[in-house]
């Protein structure tokens, strides 16, 4: 129960309906989570690396038990180069992009502390209104289509995405 979440429902009912009013093909792609050099600076990733960075503490909510499936940017590419490509696709579909694994956010805050060096400060929080504790992709889908495999996990990602913060934000 979110406004991010209706969004998200109303863009795939719109290309659903489009899709069957037109007859033109329609891909919808579900991201998640994803990170990696030149990310979003409003998403997790980067606020704790900023918090961290800056002597901040690090706002974590539902006291420390959230779980994210974290998709490197090199991965989500791949999916979308594999949609754009494919052949034998239905009129109209909708494709999990994911790691298909969970991470624990407070796993990544320690993977994201060591790769910077530091003891991070963590603010426990109660869950927000319209979050959910956890998110994981299905890729079943979009593997049996395409032969979608993320094959970048988390303790490989992080450092690449912390060696372009080191070098991009925090020099600028």
């Amino acid at each position: 129960m979110s406004l991010y979440a209706a969004t998200k429902k109303a863009d795939e009912l719109m290309a659903h309906v489009y899709s069957h009013l037109y007859g033109l093909q329609t891909i919808g792609l579900r991201f998640f989570t994803a990170y990696g050099p030149w990310y979003r600076p409003d998403m997790a990733l980067y606020l704790f690396s900023d918090a961290m960075t800056q002597g901040r503490p690090i706002r974590v909510f539902n006291h420390g038990e959230m779980w994210r499936d974290f998709t490197y940017i090199d991965d989500i590419v791949e999916g979308v180069v594999r949609c754009v490509t494919g052949r034998g696709f239905d009129r109209y579909e909708i494709f999990n992009l994911g790691n298909n694994k969970s991470e624990r956010i407070m796993d990544v805050i320690e993977i994201l502390a060591s790769e910077f060096g530091v003891k991070p400060q963590i603010e426990l929080l109660p869950m927000q209104d319209g979050d959910v504790p956890a998110t994981w992709a299905n890729i079943d889908r979009i593997k049996a289509k395409t032969g979608y495999e993320p094959k970048t996990p988390i303790r490989a990602g992080i450092p690449r995405f912390v060696e372009w913060y080191k070098s991009y934000v925090m020099r600028a």
